[in-house]
């Protein structure tokens, strides 16, 4: 007899990996597209008031993955002036990765 537990297994990463795109895409409409533009361009006034990077061009996703997660979790500083507050207690490390993978996607 066949064991089914690979195929559980399987469709339960597969399942879970959409959940987790889902949760970056609400995380994501909900704390950085007013700054960051749905689409990812930066081009809404609170965006250009701070200086918000355009994701979805090459130079826009200069950054590592893991410059991106410390930029999420810790915020963005310019000097002493704060360009992005950080979300570290409001979301999880393993939720801003998410979201770096999520804005990755923006890149055409």
């Amino acid at each position: 007899m066949k064991s089914i537990l690979p195929s559980v297994i399987a469709v339960s990463f597969i399942l879970g990996s959409g959940f987790a795109h889902a949760d970056a895409a609400a995380i994501y409409a909900k704390s950085c597209a007013s700054c960051h533009g749905k689409d990812g361009k930066g081009d809404t006034k609170m965006g250009k008031k701070a200086g918000a990077r355009d994701y979805t061009t090459a130079e826009g996703q200069k950054w590592s993955d893991a410059e991106g997660v410390k930029a999420i979790l810790d915020g963005v500083k310019d000097g002493s002036k704060t360009k992005m507050k950080g979300y570290t207690g409001k979301i999880t490390e393993a939720e801003a990765k998410e979201l770096v993978a999520f804005i990755r996607k923006f890149k055409k």
